[in-house]
């Protein structure tokens, strides 16, 4: 939550250190989901090789999901009472995702790179899960499990992807 932000301004009837706890784990998933979100998108222009098509393909199927679940954290923080940072420079900033190499191009390579952030992302969601349940906030919990069943499909289809 950013410093300027006191107390969340909202009526919903959770606790407020529910609130700020939720608010906390989800500005840190919706960093991560964006940066995700841009290294899945560097891959789909770039992919080449045998597999583009179906990489291709794939890398958009996952992206487009993903900016559906980008929405939904971001709102839900915002219902939380924090405010949703999505800059360029918030995101550059707050990652805890390694950053994407802009050199590959072969298919086997993103789906490499791939695999390893979103598996990191996968595993931050979950402890989210933990952490908003244990705080109070069963609704934020429900959110991202609905977003760590995403990334773990997303895991699944690259992981049998890659063993062709």
């Amino acid at each position: 939550m950013p410093k300027s932000e006191g107390k969340p301004r909202t009526r919903l009837d959770l606790a407020d250190n529910a609130k700020k706890a939720s608010i906390e784990v989800l500005q840190g998933v919706l960093t991560d989901s964006i940066d995700l979100y841009n290294s899945t998108r560097q891959a789909h222009w770039n992919v080449k090789g045998p597999q583009f098509h179906s990489l291709h393909t794939l890398f958009e199927t996952f992206y487009t999901q993903m900016e559906t679940d980008i929405d939904e954290i971001a709102e839900r923080l915002v219902q939380l009472g924090g405010t949703a940072m999505g800059t360029s420079q918030s995101v550059a900033g707050g990652t805890r995702l390694a950053p994407y190499p802009a050199g590959i191009r072969q298919g086997s390579e993103h789906l490499h790179a791939l695999l390893e952030r979103y598996c990191a992302a996968a595993r931050t969601v979950r402890e989210g899960i933990d952490a908003t349940d244990e705080a109070g906030d069963a609704d934020t919990a429900d959110l991202l499990t609905g977003v760590s069943r995403n990334l773990d499909k997303a895991v699944w289809m690259m992981e049998a992807t890659a063993e062709g």
